[in-house]
């Protein structure tokens, strides 16, 4: 499927989650309840219920927000490719998910053969996206409404997904394979796991969004290079506001 898609049929996708409320202490007493029944057989042996918070609770949709979405697109300018990528990000989750939401529709409405593309999206990014739509009272596109269609129906590229193979023991991360593929790996004072640090604790929306650009960028390269194709140079990426 990627070898055959014209580069203009992907939308690349990115998103970035933290944590609702900073610590477990500030969780309502029957969040705090939900939480433990949550991770009561997940947690690691000599942690706590709250310990165990800030390290995952910002991957669990029902105890976690939205905070960035990226998005990238190819698009031919003078017979050359740019990757032109653009952020939405903020603290109102529902505010960001409705720019979000209105952005694709715009993209739907002249362009409707894309797919949605990114690493682990599948099994990530879009399940996550759809929850916290419901949570804040949106409805689900019908381009996001998986669950209703037919396999073959779905407009999602996975490269999680396409590298596996059919394999399905083991994970691998978008570092790993950007390495793997030779794809050059972005230089950034940060990475997945400190996103919450940084949103909490130094309160930096637009840090972490170019984290969230970078990566939307590297799984471009990544797509090239399943392509068998050159790979983006640094003047070719055009980060939109």
């Amino acid at each position: 499927m990627i070898v055959k898609m014209p580069l203009e049929n992907f939308l690349v996708i990115d998103i970035e989650t933290v944590s609702t409320k900073k610590d477990f202490e500030t969780m309502p007493v029957d969040w705090q309840h939900l939480w433990e029944e949550k991770v009561q057989r997940s947690v690691p042996d000599g942690v706590t219920a709250a310990e165990y918070y800030p390290q995952r609770a910002g991957v669990m949709a029902e105890f976690a927000k939205v905070v960035c979405i990226s998005l990238g697109y190819f698009k031919k300018e003078h017979k050359e490719y740019q990757f032109r990528v653009k952020s939405i990000a903020g603290h109102d989750e529902k505010e960001l998910l409705e720019k979000f939401v209105q952005t694709v529709n715009q993209l739907e409405a002249i362009h409707n053969r894309w797919s949605f593309t990114g690493h682990n999206i599948k099994e990530f990014d879009i399940p996550f996206l759809c929850r916290r739509l419901l949570i804040n009272g949106l409805p689900i596109p019908t381009y996001l409404d998986f669950q209703n269609m037919k396999p073959w129906e779905t407009n999602m590229v996975d490269t999680f997904q396409y590298w596996r193979f059919g394999d399905y023991k083991n994970f691998t991360s978008l570092k790993l394979l950007a390495a793997a593929l030779n794809v050059p790996s972005p230089k950034d004072d940060i990475d997945g796991s400190m996103v919450g640090e940084v949103y909490w604790k130094q309160n930096d929306v637009e840090r972490i969004a170019i984290y969230c650009q970078k990566d939307v960028a590297t799984v471009a390269n990544i797509i090239l290079r399943f392509k068998n194709l050159p790979l983006l140079t640094e003047s070719q990426i055009v980060y939109v506001h």
